[in-house]
């Protein structure tokens, strides 16, 4: 028995029925009619011979069948999209679709002046960034260039080191108006700025000489954003590399106590040397972040 020919609009309904649970919202997601979502999906259970979803009033619940079949099309969606970024122009052009991908803090506090700099020196460019703690796959082409705080391991991608975020504790003037600590023991005194749940964090802060402290931090999120934002609003004293610090009027907290860096990479895929707008983001994120990190 031969397999059944698949195609990959039918699997995209599917995928977005998982994400979004109701064939509405599919629909809405992808920009097409519910009727044609619906189609879709009977068509692909007509194909594997089997039901994916079982009606409910809450939605669509998937079966057994379907959950085996999400890696699947996921894989199938990041192909997808790459095939879409790599026909977006001819490999020896500056224009088309680089997608970008770095940290939450990175991604928001520190790459958007940059990526206007790359945007006005080729207006043809379009920027995909995708802004997650989580690493995307370079191997996988889930993205085209990363920006990332740990060096990228994979044996097919080019890294290059550009600097380190030099990170210490910082608050606001008018925080620091009602006190300063003075050491490190003193540092429990105040409102401090730090970690949830993220056990790796809390280990690695606690070798820096945090632990106690931070075991009474006032403000506990495992989102760097939202420490800064935490950080910039007075609420307390947290940790803040020192180049952001500049950029918002921070003031360093016993800086000869508390004192690391953070080695900043930029990577890409090694095939995508070739493909001119790839090297062209991937050469100016380098350049400017070594500015940056000066």
């Amino acid at each position: 028995m031969n397999a059944p020919q698949l195609q990959w609009e039918t699997q995209r309904v599917f995928l977005a029925v998982l994400r979004t649970g109701s064939l509405s919202a599919a629909a809405r997601a992808l920009g097409i009619a519910q009727a044609t979502a619906r189609r879709r999906i009977d068509a692909l259970e007509h194909s594997v011979g089997t039901s994916l979803f079982v009606r409910s009033q809450a939605g669509l619940m998937p079966t057994d069948t379907a959950r085996d079949l999400v890696a699947h099309a996921e894989s199938m969606a990041l192909a997808a999209e790459a095939f879409a970024r790599a026909a977006s122009a001819q490999a020896s052009e500056a224009g088309g679709t680089v997608r970008v991908t770095a940290s939450q803090l990175l991604g928001v506090e520190v790459l958007p002046p940059m990526l206007r700099a790359l945007r006005e020196a080729s207006p043809g460019l379009a920027l995909e960034l995708s802004v997650s703690n989580r690493m995307e796959d370079l191997a996988l082409q889930e993205a085209d260039v990363a920006v990332r705080i740990r060096r990228p391991t994979e044996a097919t991608v080019v890294t290059r080191h550009v600097g380190d975020l030099r990170v210490g504790l910082y608050a606001t003037e008018a925080l620091l108006a009602k006190g300063t600590p003075r050491s490190l023991d003193d540092l429990g005194r105040y409102p401090l700025i730090g970690p949830d749940r993220n056990l790796t964090e809390l280990a690695f802060l606690g070798q820096q000489g945090l632990a106690c402290s931070l075991a009474s931090s006032v403000v506990r999120t495992d989102c760097h954003l939202a420490q800064f934002a935490a950080l910039r609003a007075g609420l307390g004293i947290g940790v803040c590399a020192n180049q952001l610090a500049r950029q918002h009027g921070l003031v360093q907290v016993l800086p000869g106590e508390v004192a690391f860096r953070v080695d900043i990479w930029v990577a890409m895929h090694h095939d995508l040397r070739r493909v001119r707008r790839v090297v062209q983001v991937f050469d100016g994120l380098t350049r400017a972040l070594q500015q940056y990190l000066v």
